[in-house]
Protein backbone atom coordinates (compact mmCIF):
# COMPACT_ATOMS: atom_id res chain seq x y z
CA UNK A 1 0.00 0.00 0.00
CA UNK A 2 1.39 3.84 -0.80
CA UNK A 3 0.39 6.77 0.20
CA UNK A 4 0.97 10.50 0.27
CA UNK A 5 1.50 12.27 3.23
CA UNK A 6 -0.15 15.96 3.09
CA UNK A 7 1.47 18.02 5.88
CA UNK A 8 -1.63 21.30 5.42
CA UNK A 9 -3.77 18.23 6.18
CA UNK A 10 -2.14 16.74 9.03
CA UNK A 11 -1.87 20.31 10.27
CA UNK A 12 -5.25 20.99 10.46
CA UNK A 13 -6.26 17.34 12.11
CA UNK A 14 -4.03 18.41 14.57
CA UNK A 15 -5.47 21.19 15.31
CA UNK A 16 -9.01 19.77 15.37
CA UNK A 17 -7.26 17.20 17.92
CA UNK A 18 -6.32 19.61 19.76
CA UNK A 19 -10.02 21.92 20.31
CA UNK A 20 -12.52 19.08 20.11
CA UNK A 21 -12.50 15.77 23.55
CA UNK A 22 -11.37 12.87 21.85
CA UNK A 23 -15.07 10.47 21.10
CA UNK A 24 -14.92 6.65 19.87
CA UNK A 25 -16.38 6.38 16.69
CA UNK A 26 -18.84 3.59 16.27
CA UNK A 27 -17.46 1.04 14.68
CA UNK A 28 -20.05 -0.59 11.64
CA UNK A 29 -20.16 -3.71 10.46
CA UNK A 30 -22.75 -5.25 7.76
CA UNK A 31 -23.76 -8.83 8.69
CA UNK A 32 -25.76 -11.54 6.84
CA UNK A 33 -27.76 -12.87 9.53
CA UNK A 34 -28.04 -13.06 13.45
CA UNK A 35 -25.21 -15.04 13.61
CA UNK A 36 -23.14 -13.27 12.34
CA UNK A 37 -24.79 -10.16 14.08
CA UNK A 38 -23.38 -11.99 17.33
CA UNK A 39 -20.27 -12.98 16.18
CA UNK A 40 -19.30 -9.57 15.00
CA UNK A 41 -20.43 -7.57 18.10
CA UNK A 42 -19.08 -10.18 20.26
CA UNK A 43 -15.84 -9.41 18.66
CA UNK A 44 -15.91 -5.32 19.20
CA UNK A 45 -18.80 -3.95 16.73
CA UNK A 46 -20.72 -1.18 18.17
CA UNK A 47 -23.25 -1.68 15.54
CA UNK A 48 -24.10 -3.91 12.25
CA UNK A 49 -26.58 -3.61 9.32
CA UNK A 50 -28.94 -5.85 7.95
CA UNK A 51 -31.74 -6.17 6.12
CA UNK A 52 -33.77 -8.24 3.69
CA UNK A 53 -33.31 -8.11 -0.44
CA UNK A 54 -36.87 -6.73 -1.23
CA UNK A 55 -35.93 -3.76 0.42
CA UNK A 56 -32.52 -3.33 0.71
CA UNK A 57 -29.20 -3.30 -1.70
CA UNK A 58 -26.28 -5.89 -1.68
CA UNK A 59 -27.34 -7.64 0.99
CA UNK A 60 -24.99 -10.49 2.43
CA UNK A 61 -28.15 -12.40 3.69
CA UNK A 62 -31.68 -12.15 3.81
CA UNK A 63 -32.67 -10.99 7.44
CA UNK A 64 -37.25 -11.41 8.51
CA UNK A 65 -38.80 -8.61 10.41
CA UNK A 66 -39.24 -11.27 13.05
CA UNK A 67 -35.09 -11.89 12.83
CA UNK A 68 -34.63 -8.18 12.97
CA UNK A 69 -36.59 -7.97 15.84
CA UNK A 70 -34.82 -10.65 18.14
CA UNK A 71 -31.36 -9.67 16.47
CA UNK A 72 -32.30 -6.04 17.94
CA UNK A 73 -33.55 -7.10 21.65
CA UNK A 74 -29.82 -8.92 21.69
CA UNK A 75 -27.71 -6.69 20.45
CA UNK A 76 -29.29 -3.59 22.91
CA UNK A 77 -28.78 -6.23 25.73
CA UNK A 78 -25.07 -6.02 24.50
CA UNK A 79 -24.97 -2.62 24.54
CA UNK A 80 -25.07 -2.25 20.46
CA UNK A 81 -27.19 -1.14 17.56
CA UNK A 82 -29.04 -2.28 14.65
CA UNK A 83 -29.41 -0.60 11.48
CA UNK A 84 -31.46 -1.88 8.49
CA UNK A 85 -30.81 -1.01 5.11
CA UNK A 86 -33.87 0.42 2.72
CA UNK A 87 -31.46 1.54 0.32
CA UNK A 88 -33.12 -0.08 -2.91
CA UNK A 89 -34.04 1.95 -5.77
CA UNK A 90 -37.23 1.65 -5.63
CA UNK A 91 -39.92 1.15 -7.93
CA UNK A 92 -43.64 1.88 -7.88
CA UNK A 93 -44.35 -1.37 -6.41
CA UNK A 94 -42.22 -1.33 -3.50
CA UNK A 95 -42.98 2.12 -2.79
CA UNK A 96 -46.13 0.85 -2.00
CA UNK A 97 -45.15 -1.69 0.30
CA UNK A 98 -42.62 0.73 2.36
CA UNK A 99 -45.30 2.35 5.04
CA UNK A 100 -46.35 -1.09 6.54
CA UNK A 101 -42.05 -2.04 6.26
CA UNK A 102 -41.66 0.66 7.95
CA UNK A 103 -44.31 0.15 10.97
CA UNK A 104 -42.87 -2.87 11.16
CA UNK A 105 -39.33 -1.97 11.33
CA UNK A 106 -40.19 0.21 14.37
CA UNK A 107 -41.92 -2.82 16.14
CA UNK A 108 -39.04 -4.59 15.81
CA UNK A 109 -37.10 -2.07 18.39
CA UNK A 110 -34.13 -1.71 14.95
CA UNK A 111 -31.90 1.42 15.85
CA UNK A 112 -32.08 3.21 12.65
CA UNK A 113 -32.77 3.15 8.34
CA UNK A 114 -29.97 3.77 5.54
CA UNK A 115 -31.67 5.01 2.72
CA UNK A 116 -30.90 6.77 -0.53
CA UNK A 117 -34.64 7.33 -2.45
CA UNK A 118 -36.72 10.11 -0.56
CA UNK A 119 -39.77 7.41 -0.89
CA UNK A 120 -38.20 6.29 2.39
CA UNK A 121 -38.05 9.11 4.17
CA UNK A 122 -41.60 10.12 3.01
CA UNK A 123 -42.74 6.99 4.30
CA UNK A 124 -40.92 7.39 7.83
CA UNK A 125 -42.99 11.12 7.99
CA UNK A 126 -46.43 9.48 6.64
CA UNK A 127 -46.22 6.59 9.56
CA UNK A 128 -45.00 9.32 11.54
CA UNK A 129 -42.64 6.07 13.52
CA UNK A 130 -39.48 6.93 15.19
CA UNK A 131 -36.34 6.00 13.59
CA UNK A 132 -33.23 7.66 13.01
CA UNK A 133 -32.49 8.74 8.98
CA UNK A 134 -29.40 7.30 7.68
CA UNK A 135 -28.75 9.17 4.26
CA UNK A 136 -26.86 6.78 1.96
CA UNK A 137 -26.68 7.47 -1.77
CA UNK A 138 -24.03 6.04 -2.68
CA UNK A 139 -22.07 7.91 -5.54
CA UNK A 140 -23.52 11.06 -5.15
CA UNK A 141 -22.95 11.78 -1.24
CA UNK A 142 -20.11 14.01 -2.12
CA UNK A 143 -20.65 17.13 -0.85
CA UNK A 144 -21.74 19.01 2.58
CA UNK A 145 -24.47 21.02 1.41
CA UNK A 146 -26.52 18.31 -0.19
CA UNK A 147 -26.16 16.49 2.77
CA UNK A 148 -27.10 19.44 5.41
CA UNK A 149 -30.37 19.56 2.94
CA UNK A 150 -31.00 16.07 3.78
CA UNK A 151 -30.23 17.08 7.32
CA UNK A 152 -32.76 19.71 7.43
CA UNK A 153 -35.32 17.19 5.93
CA UNK A 154 -34.45 14.38 8.91
CA UNK A 155 -31.81 12.30 7.81
CA UNK A 156 -29.29 12.29 11.07
CA UNK A 157 -26.32 11.00 9.30
CA UNK A 158 -24.08 10.55 5.80
CA UNK A 159 -22.68 8.11 4.76
CA UNK A 160 -19.53 9.43 2.03
CA UNK A 161 -18.74 8.55 -0.93
CA UNK A 162 -16.06 6.03 -1.46
CA UNK A 163 -14.40 8.25 -3.82
CA UNK A 164 -13.58 11.09 -1.17
CA UNK A 165 -9.73 11.40 -0.49
CA UNK A 166 -9.17 12.38 3.14
CA UNK A 167 -8.96 15.91 2.86
CA UNK A 168 -12.26 16.15 1.55
CA UNK A 169 -13.94 13.66 4.18
CA UNK A 170 -11.92 16.29 6.38
CA UNK A 171 -13.67 18.99 5.14
CA UNK A 172 -16.89 17.50 4.74
CA UNK A 173 -17.02 16.40 8.42
CA UNK A 174 -16.23 20.28 9.45
CA UNK A 175 -18.98 21.85 7.47
CA UNK A 176 -21.69 19.02 7.99
CA UNK A 177 -24.17 19.34 10.07
CA UNK A 178 -24.92 15.46 10.40
CA UNK A 179 -22.88 12.34 11.71
CA UNK A 180 -20.52 11.38 9.07
CA UNK A 181 -19.83 7.74 8.12
CA UNK A 182 -16.62 6.29 6.12
CA UNK A 183 -16.08 3.23 5.07
CA UNK A 184 -12.34 2.44 6.46
CA UNK A 185 -12.14 -1.97 4.86
CA UNK A 186 -13.64 -4.05 2.45
CA UNK A 187 -15.04 -4.26 -0.76
CA UNK A 188 -16.52 -1.22 -2.68
CA UNK A 189 -19.24 -1.56 -5.69
CA UNK A 190 -18.13 0.40 -8.96
CA UNK A 191 -20.90 -0.67 -11.01
CA UNK A 192 -24.63 -1.39 -10.69
CA UNK A 193 -27.92 -2.54 -13.15
CA UNK A 194 -30.96 -3.70 -11.99
CA UNK A 195 -30.93 -6.85 -14.60
CA UNK A 196 -29.59 -10.26 -13.27
CA UNK A 197 -26.93 -9.95 -16.46
CA UNK A 198 -25.20 -13.22 -15.19
CA UNK A 199 -29.02 -15.26 -14.66
CA UNK A 200 -29.49 -13.77 -18.30
CA UNK A 201 -26.36 -15.72 -19.50
CA UNK A 202 -27.10 -18.96 -17.48
CA UNK A 203 -29.91 -19.21 -18.82
CA UNK A 204 -28.80 -18.66 -21.86
CA UNK A 205 -26.24 -20.93 -21.90
CA UNK A 206 -29.14 -23.73 -20.82
CA UNK A 207 -27.37 -24.18 -17.31
CA UNK A 208 -29.22 -26.56 -15.16
CA UNK A 209 -28.96 -24.17 -12.00
CA UNK A 210 -29.78 -21.42 -13.58
CA UNK A 211 -33.73 -21.24 -12.09
CA UNK A 212 -32.89 -22.27 -8.67
CA UNK A 213 -34.55 -20.78 -5.50
CA UNK A 214 -31.37 -19.53 -4.60
CA UNK A 215 -31.60 -16.10 -6.12
CA UNK A 216 -27.89 -14.77 -5.53
CA UNK A 217 -25.00 -15.31 -7.32
CA UNK A 218 -21.65 -15.59 -6.25
CA UNK A 219 -19.41 -18.13 -7.41
CA UNK A 220 -15.97 -16.63 -8.14
CA UNK A 221 -16.93 -14.61 -11.13
CA UNK A 222 -15.10 -11.82 -12.31
CA UNK A 223 -14.42 -9.15 -15.04
CA UNK A 224 -11.10 -8.17 -16.17
CA UNK A 225 -9.56 -5.49 -18.13
CA UNK A 226 -7.77 -5.76 -21.75
CA UNK A 227 -5.52 -3.29 -20.86
CA UNK A 228 -4.31 -4.57 -17.42
CA UNK A 229 -5.27 -8.77 -17.01
CA UNK A 230 -4.22 -8.89 -13.48
CA UNK A 231 -7.30 -6.50 -12.13
CA UNK A 232 -9.99 -8.53 -11.33
CA UNK A 233 -13.72 -7.31 -10.63
CA UNK A 234 -15.38 -9.98 -9.20
CA UNK A 235 -19.40 -10.09 -10.15
CA UNK A 236 -22.21 -9.96 -7.28
CA UNK A 237 -25.74 -10.87 -8.30
CA UNK A 238 -29.17 -11.02 -6.30
CA UNK A 239 -32.48 -10.18 -6.60
CA UNK A 240 -31.56 -5.87 -6.75
CA UNK A 241 -29.75 -7.13 -9.98
CA UNK A 242 -25.90 -7.07 -10.81
CA UNK A 243 -23.06 -5.73 -9.25
CA UNK A 244 -19.45 -4.88 -10.16
CA UNK A 245 -16.95 -4.77 -7.43
CA UNK A 246 -13.82 -3.28 -6.94
CA UNK A 247 -10.44 -5.24 -7.24
CA UNK A 248 -8.91 -4.45 -4.12
CA UNK A 249 -9.89 -3.83 -0.69
CA UNK A 250 -10.14 -0.97 1.49
CA UNK A 251 -7.81 -1.00 4.44
CA UNK A 252 -7.35 1.97 6.37
CA UNK A 253 -5.94 0.05 9.51
CA UNK A 254 -2.65 1.38 9.41
CA UNK A 255 -3.22 4.93 8.73
CA UNK A 256 -6.64 4.38 11.26
CA UNK A 257 -5.21 7.24 13.36
CA UNK A 258 -5.29 9.95 10.53
CA UNK A 259 -9.01 9.09 10.17
CA UNK A 260 -9.71 9.41 14.17
CA UNK A 261 -7.65 12.78 14.31
CA UNK A 262 -10.27 14.03 11.51
CA UNK A 263 -13.28 13.39 14.57
CA UNK A 264 -15.11 10.88 11.69
CA UNK A 265 -18.26 10.05 13.67
CA UNK A 266 -18.82 6.44 12.25
CA UNK A 267 -15.95 3.72 10.70
CA UNK A 268 -17.51 0.96 8.61
CA UNK A 269 -16.54 -2.38 7.63
CA UNK A 270 -18.28 -3.72 4.85
CA UNK A 271 -18.39 -7.45 5.04
CA UNK A 272 -19.12 -8.87 1.54
CA UNK A 273 -17.91 -11.07 -0.18
CA UNK A 274 -16.16 -12.08 2.84
CA UNK A 275 -16.01 -15.50 5.40
CA UNK A 276 -17.01 -14.57 8.61
CA UNK A 277 -13.68 -15.45 9.85
CA UNK A 278 -12.27 -12.72 8.14
CA UNK A 279 -14.78 -10.30 9.13
CA UNK A 280 -14.32 -11.29 12.72
CA UNK A 281 -11.05 -10.65 12.81
CA UNK A 282 -10.92 -7.52 10.85
CA UNK A 283 -13.21 -5.81 13.55
CA UNK A 284 -10.93 -7.28 16.53
CA UNK A 285 -7.91 -5.28 15.20
CA UNK A 286 -10.14 -2.11 13.96
CA UNK A 287 -11.37 -2.37 17.64
CA UNK A 288 -8.00 -2.67 19.28
CA UNK A 289 -6.65 0.19 16.54
CA UNK A 290 -9.72 2.43 17.81
CA UNK A 291 -9.66 1.44 21.46
CA UNK A 292 -5.89 2.34 21.86
CA UNK A 293 -5.83 5.50 19.91
CA UNK A 294 -8.84 7.04 22.14
CA UNK A 295 -7.22 6.27 25.11
CA UNK A 296 -4.13 8.27 24.27
CA UNK A 297 -3.53 9.82 21.08
CA UNK A 298 -0.44 11.36 21.77
CA UNK A 299 1.32 8.27 22.40
CA UNK A 300 -0.45 6.33 20.01
CA UNK A 301 1.53 3.08 18.05
CA UNK A 302 0.38 1.48 15.28
CA UNK A 303 0.90 -2.41 16.52
CA UNK A 304 1.76 -4.35 13.30
CA UNK A 305 0.03 -7.38 14.66
CA UNK A 306 -3.14 -5.57 14.03
CA UNK A 307 -2.59 -5.78 9.93
CA UNK A 308 -0.78 -9.54 10.07
CA UNK A 309 -4.15 -10.97 11.52
CA UNK A 310 -5.74 -9.55 8.56
CA UNK A 311 -3.13 -10.74 5.93
CA UNK A 312 -3.30 -13.82 6.97
CA UNK A 313 -6.58 -14.34 6.16
CA UNK A 314 -6.90 -12.10 2.97
CA UNK A 315 -7.54 -13.61 -0.50
CA UNK A 316 -3.84 -13.32 -2.23
CA UNK A 317 -6.10 -12.24 -5.66
CA UNK A 318 -7.17 -9.02 -3.46
CA UNK A 319 -4.76 -6.41 -2.45
CA UNK A 320 -4.84 -4.24 0.48
CA UNK A 321 -5.56 -0.86 -0.47
CA UNK A 322 -6.18 2.81 0.93
CA UNK A 323 -8.51 3.18 -2.12
CA UNK A 324 -8.64 7.06 -2.25
CA UNK A 325 -7.98 8.34 0.81
CA UNK A 326 -4.34 9.55 -0.26
CA UNK A 327 -5.46 10.18 -4.07
CA UNK A 328 -5.15 13.78 -5.36
CA UNK A 329 -8.68 14.47 -6.80
CA UNK A 330 -8.44 16.23 -9.98
CA UNK A 331 -12.20 17.70 -11.42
Amino acid sequence: MLKVKNKELQAVMHAIGSEVPMKKPELLVSAGSLEEMRRLIEAGADAVTMGEHTFGLRLAGDVSLSELKEGAAWAHEHGAKVYVSVNQIMTNDQVALLPDYIRGLEDAGVDGVLFGDPAVLMAVKETGVKLNLHWNAEMTSTNYITANYWGERGASRVFLARELNLEEVIDFKQNCDLAVQVQIHGITNIYHSRRELVRSYLEHQEKDDAGTQDRTINRGLYLIEQERQDERYPIFEDTTGTHIMSSDDICMLESLDEVLAGKVDVLYIEGLMKSLAYNVTVVKSYRAAIDAYTADPDNYQFNEEWLDAIRELQDPDRELSFGFFFKEQVY
